[in-house]
């Protein structure tokens, strides 16, 4: 039996991440999902419906040769319809990496992901990794 509560979507979505199965990871998020990123980089802004965020996603494994990785580093903490998670994220490409500190924040209702929120320990240097607008 799948678990529907904001805990048991995250979990599945942060493990289907992990993996690499894009399929999971979309399928746990609304129609109407809204995601929220930080910064002031080429993908900062918000991203709205499956096809923004999954175009979101592809730019940023694009963007990154390949390399971003993100892994949840503790435990989930829930308040009603709302998920945070702490992760570290990573990425190299030709030039410049990064690996640092965060948090996603997910909104789940009717067991579906509808917002997506994330914070950055260094905005600056997640800046300068993905690079200018």
């Amino acid at each position: 039996m799948t678990d529907t509560t904001p805990a048991g979507i995250a979990t599945t979505y942060f493990d289907a991440l992990a993996q690499g199965d894009i399929p999971t990871v979309m399928a746990q998020f609304s129609p109407d999902v809204v995601w929220h990123q930080p910064g002031g980089h080429r993908f900062s802004g918000l991203h709205a419906g499956i096809d923004g965020v999954g175009a979101l996603l592809g730019g940023m494994m694009e963007a990154s040769e390949g390399s971003f990785a993100l892994v949840v580093t503790g435990p989930a903490m829930v308040n009603g319809e709302m998920v945070a998670l702490p992760v570290r994220f990573s990425g190299t490409r030709t030039g410049a990496s990064m690996d640092m500190a965060g948090v996603d924040l997910l909104t789940v209702r009717d067991g579906k992901i509808i917002a997506v929120h994330l914070f950055s320990e260094d905005g600056t240097s997640e800046d300068a990794f993905w690079g200018q607008r």
